[in-house]
């Protein structure tokens, strides 16, 4: 456990050796775990996974009490990184980002281009607000039972999708009310994983743990809700910075939950990137499919 202040203290481990490589999770508001070194050789590179704030390992957790979203933002992550780095010695590491963890990456590198050797981003997110309208609004025209019961949760926003800012703040204040919170935590989640065919009914969905459902609800649309804290559009419009380093982005055609304009345009802009196109609707980082690609990547790196 690292204590960053602020109340914070958070989880890493390291297996392997060689080459650091530091492990983002997706979310904001997930988890790291063991298939996560799945994802690099050990012999080669020593992989740290950390649980953010507010969630895992972590403490205080965001299942539990509303003070692990004080002194959380993408600000306070991106110091973290940099403690984390301080604290185990690494001069510049490999960055493994996925979905949400893809965005804290490259805040990451653009704040501190020169502590990054590398880069491999899988599900690819910049959390500009053309994608979290997609996510939480344009896309319920392809799920509509499903985004009819997101929507009627907060009946006071409607369902047009124009009004999906209002949506992910209305959820976020009844995450905060302890006489609603797990109902809008199992609405939210079911959104999720509905565009995925999932339902959170499902043992063996991450999503099937109550508190784990609280924890991830309170924890994105915190960050949602603020624009993670970014100006619209920051990521890419700040990637020049990032012009030196290799970057190797992996991205599903029919991802539903981010569009594969969000990777295209940063490859086009990113002279030392390369972007591999997957067929399917696969996401996350851990389906067999997007593991065996990011293997294929991190072995690829010349570091």
């Amino acid at each position: 456990m690292l204590d960053v202040g602020d109340g914070h203290r958070l989880w890493f481990e390291q297996k392997g050796q060689g080459v650091d490589a530091l492990v983002l999770h997706g979310g904001p508001g997930s988890v790291c775990r063991p298939q996560h070194y799945d994802l690099f050789d050990l012999n080669r590179y020593r992989v740290t996974l950390l649980d953010q704030r507010g969630c895992g390992r972590s403490t205080p957790s965001a299942s539990e009490t509303l003070a692990a979203l004080a002194s959380n933002t993408t600000t306070h992550l991106i110091s973290d990184i940099e403690a984390l780095r301080i604290h185990l010695g690494v001069d510049a590491w490999v960055l493994f980002g996925g979905s949400w963890g893809t965005t804290l990456a490259l805040a990451y590198a653009q704040a501190h281009p020169t502590r990054v050797r590398a880069m491999v981003l899988a599900g690819v997110a910049t959390t500009a607000a053309r994608d979290l309208q997609w996510l939480y609004g344009d896309i319920g025209a392809m799920f509509p039972e499903a985004y009819d019961a997101f929507c009627e949760h907060v009946p006071g926003v409607g369902d047009s999708p124009l009004k999906t800012p209002m949506r992910i703040r209305a959820y976020a204040d009844l995450l905060r009310d302890p006489d609603h919170a797990q109902a809008a935590a199992d609405a939210w989640c079911q959104w999720e994983t509905a565009i995925f065919g999932g339902d959170i009914g499902d043992p063996a969905s991450r999503y099937a743990d109550p508190a784990f459902r609280l924890g991830f609800a309170r924890i994105v649309t915190h960050y949602f809700a603020h624009g993670a804290w970014l100006s619209d559009d920051e990521l890419r419009e700040n990637v020049a910075i990032l012009a030196h380093i290799q970057c190797k982005m992996i991205h599903s055609r029919f991802d539903p939950s981010c569009p594969l304009r969000g990777p295209w345009a940063l490859s086009r802009e990113w002279p030392a990137s390369e972007l591999r196109v997957l067929g399917g609707a696969t996401h996350s980082a851990l389906d067999t499919e997007m593991t065996v690609a990011i293997r294929a990547a991190t072995d690829a790196l010349g570091v």
